[in-house]
């Protein structure tokens, strides 16, 4: 069945298991049968067997952003993720709810969007990247 090596006080020692019935092992050490009888019964695991419904796929609604008090906004991310998609670039004016970038986030892909008028003055993000959550990713003025 199965072979092991043991080294118990710098001896090494060959083990052989050659049967497993309820509690009764047969072994052999080094070339030496043995009869190994357990003190409790070895018990079994079952693996379970997960049943789940299929999922039905619910449209996403976007991600929306809020503006911030001060004259810059810094758009951060909501959750943990990785860059998608980047929609924008340094110097683009963007209206309220225009989509800034795709964040995919637990296998779901997010769309990030603002809620303010403006123009990207920074993008702190790239493509690909991965992004913990409250990370600055674009800032507007």
């Amino acid at each position: 069945m199965k072979n092991f090596t043991f080294k118990i006080n710098e001896n090494n020692y060959s083990v052989k298991i050659v049967s497993h019935e309820n509690n009764t092992i047969d072994l052999e050490v080094n070339g030496t049968s043995y009869s190994v009888k357990l003190k409790e019964e070895i018990k079994t695991l079952k693996t379970p067997t997960l049943v789940r419904k299929p999922s039905k796929a619910v449209p996403m609604e976007p991600i929306k952003v809020s503006p911030s008090s001060s004259s810059k906004t810094k758009i951060t991310a909501p959750i943990p993720g990785i860059i998608l998609s980047l929609n924008v670039k340094v110097g683009d004016t963007i209206k309220e709810n225009d989509a800034l970038l795709v964040l995919e986030a637990m296998k779901m892909e997010n769309s990030i969007v603002s809620e303010k008028s403006g123009v990207v003055t920074a993008i702190h993000v790239k493509v690909g990247q991965q992004v913990l959550q409250g990370e600055v990713m674009i800032e507007l003025e």
